[in-house]
């Protein structure tokens, strides 16, 4: 069963799609009036494209998308059939007299075709979403994924009980691509569908978040492909609004269908598939086209001779040093017709300085003597002799040296400090300075 159903897409054109070509004709008539609703907003139009020339749509994830013009949006539904909610999304679109495409789940059309068969009497378009919706298509292997595809397919061909009505549309779950998917599915005739904007539906948000982030992102892109989940119910609730603030700000819904033989796909350009084409208006958009021309002649030209080269020997120039055969000859080589800087000759200087003389760096010895510190003198007695000191005359004469430095800090301290009132009966500061002081003799030191 799997087999016929993966190859159902290759089967005759007259056994194909007669449903599919029924319901064209009712989706025009649909598209132009909605009887009982007239704040309806339809669909505008129906395109047909051929998943063989454009095997993957949608750029958020590819750069291609569907040719939709300025305001156009194709809607699309995930995860489906799921009879509590998918009902009311399913009434909303028939009140509104909109055609869309639904990407259903092989375990849910098993588990409720009637919701699979409604889908279809409606008139939307069927695609399929997988068996079961695992989030691993970008790390399972090629086998695993093939089996997930054609499981999906058979099961949401036996809820129909016609595989003819499905259409070679499949979105990945999660949008978790991988290249060897893209390349079975290419390989089966089969269109991925990506996406151009979200809703972020499948979240724990509120409805009125959902048509906020719709209606917000539509906004800034002005086209698209809008993915939305049918199972749940903030995306039932919001659905409405969406769809009438889509017609107040002049949006139209597109719908979409395969091509056949009876049904051949909408005529576009390359650039049509392009989510911002290039436009003709603005010649910095595009590379001029270059014009095909028309030879009236055909004939070649004759291939030139050695003797063209203007060679003295009619021989090509081989050598490794250019006109080496030249100077061989005598020949001198051609000038260069480079301009050549002009030659300058120094001139010795007019005016030469004297030279210093060795005196000018010597520093004389007297000049050194600035320098050294003079070692202290003594002050003599007059009428003593030149005393002879000892070993303990020695310590006693520093001792007495110490004592006097020590009295001369001592005067001389109170000095450097303010003036304090003195005690009564003691001398100042500045008087005990005054005072004269008494010599001390040698004769005494010896004594001591």
């Amino acid at each position: 069963m799997i087999g016929n159903v993966a190859g159902f897409w290759t089967r005759p054109p007259t056994v194909l799609c007669l449903g599919l070509l029924a319901s064209l004709a009712t989706r025009s008539a649909l598209a132009a009036d909605c009887p009982g609703h007239p704040d309806a907003i339809g669909t505008e139009r129906t395109i047909v494209v051929n998943p063989r020339e454009h095997p993957r749509i949608g750029t958020m994830q590819y750069p291609e998308t569907l040719p939709l013009r300025d305001h156009e949006v194709v809607l699309t539904f995930d995860d489906g059939p799921l009879p509590r909610n998918s009902d009311q999304v399913l009434k909303t679109l028939a009140d509104n007299c909109v055609k869309a495409t639904f990407f259903l789940i092989g375990e849910q059309a098993r588990a409720n075709p009637e919701g699979v068969r409604k889908l279809v009497e409606a008139g939307h378009t069927i695609g399929t979403h997988s068996q079961t919706h695992p989030l691993t298509f970008h790390k399972m292997s090629v086998e695993a994924a093939e089996k997930q595809i054609n499981d999906g397919i058979a099961s949401v061909a036996a809820a129909l009980g016609d595989p003819t009505a499905i259409a070679p549309f499949f979105r990945i779950p999660g949008l978790l691509r991988a290249d060897g998917v893209e390349e079975y599915l290419a390989g089966r005739g089969i269109q991925v569908w990506s996406t151009d904007f979200l809703a972020d539906d499948w979240h724990h948000i509120s409805s009125a978040r959902v048509y906020d982030l719709a209606t917000k992102r539509l906004e800034a892109m002005g086209k698209g492909i809008l993915l939305l989940h049918d199972i749940h119910a903030r995306t039932a609730a919001a659905l409405p609004k969406i769809l009438s603030e889509m017609k107040a700000r002049g949006y139209k819904i597109v719908h979409v269908v395969p091509a056949t033989l009876q049904q051949p796909a909408t005529p576009t350009d390359p650039q049509d598939w392009q989510f911002n084409p290039p436009s003709e208006s603005v010649p910095t958009a595009r590379w001029p086209k270059v014009p095909n021309f028309v030879y009236a002649e055909t004939d070649m030209l004759a291939a030139p001779a050695l003797s063209d080269f203007n060679s003295p020997d009619s021989k090509l120039l081989l050598s490794p040093e250019p006109f080496a055969h030249m100077r061989g000859r005598g020949i001198p080589p051609p000038e260069t017709p480079w301009p050549r800087a002009p030659e300058t000759q120094a001139t010795a200087a007019s005016v030469s300085l004297p030279v210093p003389a060795e005196a000018l760096f010597m520093v004389p010895e007297d000049a050194h003597a600035a320098f050294r510190v003079p070692p202290p003198r003594r002050v003599a007695v007059a009428g003593e002799d030149k005393p002879k000191h000892t070993a303990s005359d020695h310590g006693s004469s520093k001792r007495a040296e110490r004592g006097r430095g020590r009295a001369r800090i001592a005067h001389a301290a109170p000095a450097r400090r303010a003036p304090h009132a003195a005690a009564p009966g003691a001398k100042s500061a500045a008087h005990a300075a005054a005072a004269p002081r008494r010599p001390v003799r040698v004769a005494a030191l010896k004594k001591r």
